[in-house]
């Protein structure tokens, strides 16, 4: 008995020669085949889902059975199978992989060997992959097939928005302006090398805090955004907007000026951005005063959501105040950071963390971690139930424990994979506040991490469709939800080892 793992992800002439030659050293090729929770190439991998990928394999004439693998790594099934031989590409003879080497000592302690196949054909399916420009014709089968796992669907998606509507959020988080400067663009400067641009129209549009609560009212949901305040003009228009969209404001004023975030583009195209306003951080009397008008508000609300730009609203002392009485208090907390002045690791013990990978690993200056152990590492830390990590164009992945937290060291996270949603992406700016809104209104509701997941995803694909920070519909969301189809390819056979 011949045996032979991997992960297979597009079947390429390196992996027939491989196989074929495999199989003349025995009577029997068994492949086993990585599922795709095990396979750690990249947040877009594996390419093709795993039950494809097993079947191209058993069509193939050189293999008498295939067998798909659950596991990290082949080692239970080598003590099962006993194999004679356990064949490898040349470029593991030297390789120092442990999970090679735990597969390795476990072919030996059952009597086997390991042979090193030739490497007269090189092909990589990374390369390959790569090569596609990252396209990945197999996105939607991928969706279908996460929907399909949790039983996901238009009808259950829409019940999850029907309770949306009355529900109690409060949001925690800087009001912040964002201004849109429209230019055109009229040359070099004659001074220097610059671009000459002329100013046309701006437009403003209600940021930081002010956004999610607004995304919340536009679901349905009866918002409050506690928030920092100035006295000026621009606060007092603002308010009129979120008071007239159903947000209740309990501010404080803190601050002399709101704080503005300038951005200059040429059609849709941003040139740069120029942010307006220093970090005003709260003390001991504002945070005592601020964390009652907090504790109050959140008596009976279903969800609170601290969004923390850094602008001094969100102190640790603050968060010392009222952690641990909303623990307490309200069902489900929820947090996402922006700017390098705010940090993750302040938000102890809430339900749900959502940042984009950068700011992960910034937060816990480990860029060179795999995503998932980075992700454990900072739930771990923080005493946090899950999280849902961004990757901008690439999608987002989903975080949790099996059982709610980890029963062992060595326990893996469970992970879920969601390719972006939007056909075209017209202004990136604010995808993140639609998501956190979303996906902390599906929790608040009874929904799971992953339905919050797709919700939220599908809110961001609503969101990048229009130039500025326009607050969510429940009637847009909808739409989304029924242009998507969730029955995934059916399945004509099982395969089994």
């Amino acid at each position: 008995m011949v045996h032979c793992h991997g992960c297979f992800d597009i079947v390429h002439p390196g992996h027939i020669h491989h196989l074929q030659y495999a199989r003349s050293l025995g009577d029997i090729l068994v492949v086993s085949v990585s599922a795709d929770t095990h396979v750690n190439k990249g947040v877009d991998r594996p390419l093709i889902p795993d039950d494809l990928r097993a079947r191209s394999l058993a069509a193939l004439e050189c293999v008498d059975a295939v067998y798909l693998n659950h596991h990290p790594t082949a080692v239970e099934l080598i003590e099962q199978l006993r194999p004679d031989l356990y064949v490898k590409g040349r470029e593991y003879e030297k390789n120092f992989d442990p999970r090679f080497a735990a597969e390795r000592q476990a072919v030996i302690r059952c009597g086997g060997r390991v042979v090193f196949s030739s490497s007269d054909i090189v092909y990589s399916s990374t390369a390959l992959i790569g090569g596609m420009q990252r396209i990945d014709p197999f996105k939607d089968e991928k969706l279908r097939r996460f929907c399909a796992r949790y039983d996901l669907n238009a009808a259950t998606l829409q019940q999850l928005l029907h309770r949306f509507r009355g529900r109690k959020v409060v949001v925690i988080g800087d009001y912040i302006l964002d201004r849109y400067h429209f230019c055109d663009a009229t040359g070099l400067a004659g001074e220097g090398p610059m671009m000459a641009l002329r100013a046309m129209e701006s437009r403003d549009y209600d940021g930081g805090g002010a956004v999610v609560a607004l995304h919340l009212a536009g679901l349905g949901a009866t918002p409050t955004l506690v928030t920092s305040a100035a006295d000026d003009q621009i606060w007092q228009r603002a308010q009129m907007r979120l008071a007239g969209a159903g947000v209740t404001l309990e501010p404080i004023h803190n601050r002399r000026n709101v704080v503005i975030k300038h951005r200059y583009l040429v059609e849709q195209t941003k040139l740069f951005k120029v942010d307006e306003g220093p970090t005003c951080p709260l003390d001991s009397s504002q945070e005592q005063t601020l964390a009652e008008r907090i504790l109050a508000a959140a008596n009976g609300a279903a969800a609170v959501i601290f969004t923390d730009f850094g602008y001094g609203l969100i102190t640790g002392g603050l968060l010392e105040r009222i952690l641990r009485p909303l623990r307490s208090q309200v069902p489900i907390l929820t947090a996402d950071v922006s700017g390098r002045q705010s940090s993750l690791t302040r938000f102890v013990g809430v339900d749900l963390l959502c940042p984009t990978e950068r700011e992960v690993r910034q937060t816990l200056h480990d860029f060179s971690s795999g995503l998932g152990a980075v992700v454990a590492n900072l739930l771990n830390r923080n005493k946090a139930r899950q999280a849902i990590i961004t990757l901008g164009k690439q999608g987002l992945v989903t975080f949790d424990w099996p059982g709610g937290s980890p029963r062992s060291a060595d326990e893996r996270l469970r992970s879920e994979y969601i390719p972006a949603l939007s056909s075209h992406c017209v202004d990136p700016m604010g995808a993140g506040d639609a998501l956190l809104a979303t996906a902390s209104l599906t929790l608040s509701v009874g929904g799971s991490l992953q339905a919050a997941a797709l919700l939220g995803s599908l809110a961001a694909a609503v969101h990048v469709q229009e130039l500025g920070n326009v607050p969510l519909t429940l009637q847009r969301l909808t739409e989304q939800i029924l242009q998507r189809d969730y029955q995934p390819v059916a399945a004509t056979t099982r395969l089994a080892g």
